[in-house]
């Protein structure tokens, strides 16, 4: 069965080109032109994805976007936004969408996100972050081998291996297993809940997947482009902010009065989870 898009653009020139592309692309797209109609068709027939302008006359996307992930709806939700400043994108993700793409795009561009988002969702996968090897239809790298959950403490390199020794917390359980544990952190990967002591954290789909992530390999120093690779499955390029937004968010409602900080940043490398 083709996978469904639901395809919200108020610039009809946009939403026809868009949804000409896609549906080429072996997607089946349902195009509306504002947010009230996405809401609508959301509701009536849940889609795999959302494609959602921001900016839209009266239900803009940040909103429908607010109004599904209130609702507790988890599909994947990508934005589409003329505005460049990282102000604006963090609106987007802070509303709960789980990508963004800035316009004027190319069409392969948000092929490539597309992609990304699905195979996270997709019913073949776990919960875990994906791992595909190879490329991609479009020629993106996939991702690199993971390291493997309490291997010792090391740099992980976008190879997966381990290049410098770095103290920090011992990871918990095989992350083949439903629970898992470390500095302080307990995650049930079924359930897809967090928690941090007695205090459960409220995470978003992807805040929960850089979670895990650290948490699997606690101790162990990710670079950026492996981080990339895992949750978006596609490298932003040096100069996105994407993953330190997701890094703050994580840190804001990890980090408690008087305890020691867990997500550590390591200048010119990546992040580590580790309890000083």
């Amino acid at each position: 069965m083709p996978q469904t898009v639901l395809l919200a653009e108020d610039d009809r020139a946009i939403r026809h080109a868009l949804e000409r592309a896609l549906a080429l692309e072996g997607y089946q797209v349902t195009a509306v032109a504002d947010g009230v109609e996405a809401l609508a068709h959301a509701h009536r027939t849940p889609p795999d994805v959302l494609v959602l302008d921001v900016m839209m006359p009266g239900i803009d996307g940040l909103q429908v976007c607010r109004v599904l992930r209130a609702e507790g709806d988890r599909t994947p939700i990508l934005m589409l936004t003329a505005l460049v400043e990282t102000a604006d994108r963090i609106a987007g993700l802070d509303a709960g969408a789980d990508d963004y793409v800035v316009k004027p795009f190319d069409v392969e561009e948000v092929f490539a996100r597309l992609r990304a988002l699905l195979r996270r969702t997709s019913p073949n996968e776990t919960a875990a972050p994906a791992e595909p090897a190879g490329e991609t239809p479009a020629g993106v790298p996939g991702a690199p081998a993971e390291p493997p959950a309490g291997a010792g403490a090391g740099t992980a390199t976008a190879s997966g291996a381990p290049s410098a020794q770095v103290s920090g917390s011992v990871p918990g359980p095989s992350p083949s297993g439903r629970h898992i544990e470390a500095a302080g952190l307990r995650m049930d990967r079924q359930a897809r809940r967090a928690w941090r002591g007695g205090r459960e954290l409220e995470l978003t789909r992807t805040e929960f997947e850089l979670l895990e992530l650290l948490v699997r390999n606690a101790g162990i120093v990710l670079d950026h482009s492996t981080i990339y690779d895992r949750i978006w499955g596609y490298d932003f390029g040096p100069g996105s902010k994407n993953l330190a937004v997701y890094v703050g968010y994580l840190r804001r409602k990890l980090d408690e009065p008087g305890a020691p900080q867990l997500i550590h940043t390591v200048r010119g490398v990546g992040y580590v989870l580790r309890e000083d």
